[in-house]
């Protein structure tokens, strides 16, 4: 016999419940950094590589800069507007990203919100149009979810 997960408990997972306690509002304020490399064997483990970009809702330009989601349908938590973007501080090739909650450091940590994810042009956890990061450029996410399955 398989777990299975209705749509309504997966959405709870990822909003909260009633808009609370949910993967939404620990990743929510949070942000996104790109790394070259490969990622870390767990998200407990100090960052990989070198940071070329970090991604918020407002490229780093407003007081209140975190990361957005839109609201959870079937099982699936969207970003949401403003698109998510970052100005490039160094030139290199993506190979892994890591989310921060609210107030996420760096280093090795077991107690910290953080997901590790592959980067990659199709087919990875977080697809961009390229790779190759150019200095000063602003790397823009216009779609992203993350989903939470039914099995």
């Amino acid at each position: 016999m398989a777990v299975r997960l209705s749509t309504g408990i997966r959405n709870k997972l990822l909003d909260g419940y009633t808009g609370t306690g949910g993967l939404k509002s620990i990743l929510v304020g949070g942000f996104l950094d790109i790394y070259t490399g490969s990622q870390p064997v767990s998200a407990d483990y100090v960052e990989t590589g070198s940071k070329l970009v970090r991604i918020s809702s407002t490229s780093g330009t407003a007081a209140s800069d975190g990361l957005r989601f839109g609201t959870a349908a079937t099982g699936t938590l969207p970003l949401t507007v403003p698109v998510w973007s970052g100005k490039v501080i160094l030139a290199g090739v993506a190979g892994w990203a890591r989310f921060y909650g609210t107030g996420g450091t760096s280093g090795t940590s077991a107690t910290e919100n953080r997901i590790d994810m592959s980067v990659g042009v199709s087919g990875a956890d977080l697809n961009l149009s390229h790779t190759s990061l150019t200095l000063d450029s602003t790397l823009t996410i216009n779609t992203f979810s993350i989903t939470e399955t039914a099995e």
